[in-house]
Protein backbone atom coordinates (compact mmCIF):
# COMPACT_ATOMS: atom_id res chain seq x y z
CA UNK A 1 0.00 0.00 0.00
CA UNK A 2 2.65 2.18 1.06
CA UNK A 3 4.76 1.96 -2.17
CA UNK A 4 1.86 2.20 -4.45
CA UNK A 5 1.13 5.75 -2.56
CA UNK A 6 5.02 6.61 -3.51
CA UNK A 7 4.57 5.12 -7.36
CA UNK A 8 1.04 7.31 -7.07
CA UNK A 9 2.99 10.86 -5.68
CA UNK A 10 6.19 10.24 -8.23
CA UNK A 11 3.51 10.24 -10.94
CA UNK A 12 1.90 13.55 -9.79
CA UNK A 13 5.02 15.18 -9.67
CA UNK A 14 6.54 14.10 -12.41
CA UNK A 15 3.19 15.07 -14.32
CA UNK A 16 3.35 18.72 -12.99
CA UNK A 17 6.44 19.22 -13.71
CA UNK A 18 5.95 18.14 -17.43
CA UNK A 19 3.15 20.18 -17.51
CA UNK A 20 5.32 22.66 -15.72
CA UNK A 21 7.86 22.69 -18.82
CA UNK A 22 5.89 21.34 -21.81
CA UNK A 23 7.50 24.76 -23.18
CA UNK A 24 10.83 24.05 -22.53
CA UNK A 25 10.87 20.46 -23.68
CA UNK A 26 11.55 20.66 -27.19
CA UNK A 27 14.52 23.58 -26.77
CA UNK A 28 16.14 21.66 -23.33
CA UNK A 29 16.01 18.53 -25.96
CA UNK A 30 17.96 20.49 -28.75
CA UNK A 31 20.36 21.86 -26.47
CA UNK A 32 21.45 18.61 -25.02
CA UNK A 33 21.65 17.41 -28.82
CA UNK A 34 23.71 20.42 -29.51
CA UNK A 35 25.77 19.83 -26.75
CA UNK A 36 27.01 16.88 -27.43
CA UNK A 37 27.78 17.81 -30.95
CA UNK A 38 29.59 20.45 -29.79
CA UNK A 39 31.46 18.70 -27.71
CA UNK A 40 32.22 15.37 -30.22
CA UNK A 41 33.48 18.11 -32.95
CA UNK A 42 35.54 19.67 -29.83
CA UNK A 43 37.11 16.71 -29.60
CA UNK A 44 37.66 16.21 -33.15
CA UNK A 45 39.36 19.69 -33.38
CA UNK A 46 41.46 18.93 -30.75
CA UNK A 47 42.77 15.74 -31.71
CA UNK A 48 43.33 17.02 -35.01
CA UNK A 49 45.15 20.45 -33.37
CA UNK A 50 47.12 17.68 -30.89
CA UNK A 51 45.69 19.87 -28.15
CA UNK A 52 43.23 17.22 -26.93
CA UNK A 53 44.15 15.91 -22.96
CA UNK A 54 41.73 14.64 -20.59
CA UNK A 55 41.86 17.96 -18.49
CA UNK A 56 40.36 20.29 -20.99
CA UNK A 57 37.72 16.93 -22.16
CA UNK A 58 36.18 17.41 -18.02
CA UNK A 59 36.33 20.73 -17.87
CA UNK A 60 34.05 20.61 -21.44
CA UNK A 61 31.31 18.53 -19.77
CA UNK A 62 31.37 20.45 -16.27
CA UNK A 63 30.38 23.65 -18.55
CA UNK A 64 27.89 21.23 -20.43
CA UNK A 65 26.43 20.41 -16.82
CA UNK A 66 26.70 23.95 -15.91
CA UNK A 67 24.55 24.75 -19.00
CA UNK A 68 22.07 22.90 -17.55
CA UNK A 69 22.01 24.21 -14.36
CA UNK A 70 22.13 27.45 -15.80
CA UNK A 71 18.77 26.56 -17.95
CA UNK A 72 17.09 25.36 -14.23
CA UNK A 73 17.97 28.71 -12.79
CA UNK A 74 16.29 30.41 -14.93
CA UNK A 75 13.43 27.99 -14.70
CA UNK A 76 13.04 28.99 -11.29
CA UNK A 77 13.27 32.33 -11.94
CA UNK A 78 10.57 31.64 -14.04
CA UNK A 79 8.29 29.85 -11.43
CA UNK A 80 8.92 32.73 -8.72
CA UNK A 81 7.54 35.36 -11.32
CA UNK A 82 4.75 33.23 -12.25
CA UNK A 83 4.00 32.70 -8.28
CA UNK A 84 4.13 36.14 -7.71
CA UNK A 85 2.52 37.37 -10.37
CA UNK A 86 -0.68 34.96 -9.85
CA UNK A 87 -0.86 36.62 -6.05
CA UNK A 88 -0.94 39.66 -7.47
CA UNK A 89 -3.76 38.52 -9.26
CA UNK A 90 -1.57 39.14 -12.97
CA UNK A 91 -1.53 36.23 -15.58
CA UNK A 92 1.56 35.35 -17.00
CA UNK A 93 0.97 34.68 -21.12
CA UNK A 94 4.33 32.93 -21.36
CA UNK A 95 5.22 31.25 -17.78
CA UNK A 96 9.11 30.09 -18.88
CA UNK A 97 10.11 33.00 -20.49
CA UNK A 98 13.73 33.23 -18.57
CA UNK A 99 14.21 29.57 -18.63
CA UNK A 100 13.06 29.73 -22.87
CA UNK A 101 15.77 32.59 -23.62
CA UNK A 102 18.31 31.30 -22.13
CA UNK A 103 18.11 27.74 -23.79
CA UNK A 104 17.58 28.95 -26.89
CA UNK A 105 20.82 31.27 -26.10
CA UNK A 106 22.59 28.50 -24.89
CA UNK A 107 21.66 26.68 -28.39
CA UNK A 108 23.17 29.62 -30.31
CA UNK A 109 25.96 29.63 -28.35
CA UNK A 110 26.73 25.79 -29.20
CA UNK A 111 25.76 26.21 -32.76
CA UNK A 112 28.99 29.09 -33.53
CA UNK A 113 30.89 26.44 -31.44
CA UNK A 114 29.93 24.31 -33.74
CA UNK A 115 30.69 25.93 -37.08
CA UNK A 116 34.25 27.08 -35.32
CA UNK A 117 35.39 23.46 -34.38
CA UNK A 118 34.38 22.10 -38.04
CA UNK A 119 36.06 25.22 -39.32
CA UNK A 120 39.26 23.84 -38.07
CA UNK A 121 38.77 20.59 -38.74
CA UNK A 122 38.68 21.84 -42.03
CA UNK A 123 35.02 21.10 -42.91
CA UNK A 124 33.69 24.43 -45.69
CA UNK A 125 31.57 26.63 -43.37
CA UNK A 126 29.80 28.96 -45.48
CA UNK A 127 29.81 32.50 -43.94
CA UNK A 128 26.03 33.18 -44.51
CA UNK A 129 25.41 30.05 -41.65
CA UNK A 130 27.75 31.97 -39.28
CA UNK A 131 26.17 35.33 -39.78
CA UNK A 132 22.86 34.66 -39.55
CA UNK A 133 23.35 32.58 -36.15
CA UNK A 134 25.13 34.95 -34.65
CA UNK A 135 22.23 37.96 -35.38
CA UNK A 136 20.18 35.82 -33.84
CA UNK A 137 22.35 35.18 -31.01
CA UNK A 138 22.22 38.74 -30.82
CA UNK A 139 18.61 39.16 -30.96
CA UNK A 140 17.89 36.32 -28.20
CA UNK A 141 20.54 38.41 -26.20
CA UNK A 142 18.31 41.78 -27.27
CA UNK A 143 15.11 40.06 -26.82
CA UNK A 144 16.40 39.34 -23.25
CA UNK A 145 16.94 42.87 -21.98
CA UNK A 146 20.30 41.93 -22.20
CA UNK A 147 23.19 45.44 -22.11
CA UNK A 148 26.79 45.13 -23.85
CA UNK A 149 27.69 46.84 -20.43
CA UNK A 150 25.71 44.52 -18.12
CA UNK A 151 27.51 41.40 -19.68
CA UNK A 152 31.21 40.24 -18.01
CA UNK A 153 33.08 39.25 -21.22
CA UNK A 154 30.74 41.13 -23.61
CA UNK A 155 33.67 41.48 -26.23
CA UNK A 156 34.86 37.52 -25.87
CA UNK A 157 33.82 35.23 -28.29
CA UNK A 158 33.14 31.82 -26.77
CA UNK A 159 34.29 30.05 -29.93
CA UNK A 160 36.08 27.34 -27.66
CA UNK A 161 36.06 23.76 -28.47
CA UNK A 162 35.22 21.97 -25.13
CA UNK A 163 36.97 19.21 -25.66
CA UNK A 164 40.76 20.88 -26.00
CA UNK A 165 41.55 24.50 -25.29
CA UNK A 166 45.07 25.55 -27.01
CA UNK A 167 46.10 27.10 -23.58
CA UNK A 168 45.45 23.56 -21.49
CA UNK A 169 48.76 21.38 -21.03
CA UNK A 170 48.15 18.25 -23.34
CA UNK A 171 49.22 15.22 -22.31
CA UNK A 172 52.10 12.83 -22.72
CA UNK A 173 51.10 10.69 -26.07
CA UNK A 174 51.28 7.57 -24.39
CA UNK A 175 48.28 8.64 -22.49
CA UNK A 176 49.62 8.13 -19.03
CA UNK A 177 48.09 11.37 -17.73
Amino acid sequence: MKEKAIKGAFTVALAAVGSYFRQLAVPVILLAVVMVLDYATGLASAWIGRRLSSRSGLIGIIKKLGYMVLVAVAAVVDWVIQISAEQAGITVALPSIFALLTTIWLTLNECISILENLAEIGVPVPPFLLAIIERLKKGTENSGGADKKDKPDADKKDGDDDAGDSDEQTDPPDGSA
